[in-house]
């Protein structure tokens, strides 16, 4: 099987064997169908010399076709037919190589820089499958068209999903978009300048630019596969991006209870306009000693700051009140990791 691949891949390589004169010559004669060899100098600024050996390799792979008359004249064949072939090759050679391929493990490392936008838009796609209960995103229209089965099926699949869509001008209407199908709340925002983000969980996250996505300038990608890592990226997707951005769509019923939040800012947003006794369950660690902590009980305090820059819930246990924040939380008691949100009781 490895040589039949090998061979098949050399074979392909040897037909793409194209210089600098192969590549001019070809899209010259493409373009006007017909012409004689000093035509093809001429228009393609080949020095005339080295013509005759350019258009019969052509000719020798069957991109063109040579009529031996006087001026000797290059045909164009149609890019279909000349084509076809190894069109039909490479079909079978991806299907070898998928049947040899072994996926790699890629979640080792805590933080991967990513040049390729092939690379970045499968990141973006494995952290929107990924995510469990929570996910956070900022796309373009054309990226909300292409993971949009993606998202329906994580919405249907319970996750609640915060969408962020720039720019604004190319969002389509809320009427000409279900919008609530692949997002519990979704805004707009009008600059070119917000980042490509996708966060699943607090944890697993992607940023990369809208140029890295469009264009060659500026294609880089980061990849985080630590919480504290990741919290850096949705804490500025919630404060400085979402605070500065529109709504175009929210789910104004909310999810069912028992929630689960990675993330306090989502957590204090959703449970500040309720009136209800509600409970939580809180695994993170405490602030002063940095000790696992878990807490439960019922939650008597939700705040916020302005712009979304702080957030906290009050929870009222057997020991006592204890204030709980987000990642990297300093003021309160305890910064919390994992937040559960009940009726009646504080969930499992």
């Amino acid at each position: 099987m490895t040589e039949d691949l090998e061979g098949s891949l050399e074979r392909i390589a040897d037909r793409f064997d194209f210089g600098e004169y192969e590549t001019k010559a070809y899209l010259t004669i493409l373009e006007h169908g017909e012409l004689t060899a000093s035509e093809i100098s001429d228009y393609a600024d080949i020095p005339q010399p080295r013509v005759y050996d350019t258009v019969r390799s052509l000719a020798d792979t069957g991109l063109v076709e040579l009529q031996e008359s006087r001026p000797m004249r290059v045909l164009a064949v149609d890019p279909r037919e000349a084509f076809d072939e190894i069109q039909s090759s490479l079909d079978a050679l991806v299907e070898g190589l998928e049947r040899t391929y072994t996926a790699p493990a890629r979640e080792a490392e805590a933080v991967s820089l990513i040049k390729s936008r092939s690379t970045i838009l499968r990141y973006l796609s494995d952290v929107i499958d990924s995510a469990e209960y929570e996910l956070i995103l900022s796309l373009d229209p054309e990226l909300l068209g292409r993971f949009e089965n993606q998202l329906v099926a994580q919405r249907g699949a319970g996750v609640a999903i915060d969408l962020l869509l720039s720019p604004a001008a190319d969002v389509p209407d809320a009427a000409e978009f279900d919008y609530l199908s692949v997002a519990s709340t979704v805004r707009a925002r009008r600059g070119i300048t917000t980042p490509i983000v996708a966060v699943a969980d607090g944890t697993y996250s992607v940023y990369a630019t809208q140029e890295a996505i469009r264009s060659d300038r500026d294609r880089y990608g980061v990849i985080f596969n630590r919480s504290e890592l990741g919290f850096l990226i949705s804490g500025f997707l919630n404060t400085v991006l979402w605070t500065t951005a529109e709504t175009v769509a929210e789910d104004g019923d909310g999810r069912p209870f028992p929630r689960r939040y990675a993330t306090m800012r989502r957590c204090v947003s959703d449970l500040r306009g309720l009136d209800e006794d509600l409970y939580a369950a809180i695994e993170g660690r405490d602030v002063a000693t940095g000790d696992r902590r878990t807490v439960e009980g019922r939650v008597v305090g939700v705040s916020v700051g302005a712009g979304r820059q702080t957030a906290s819930l009050t929870v009222e246990t057997d020991a006592g009140t204890v204030e709980v924040g987000g990642q990297s939380a300093a003021l309160e008691d305890v910064e919390a990791h994992e937040i559960r949100v009940g009726r009646d009781v504080p969930p499992s």
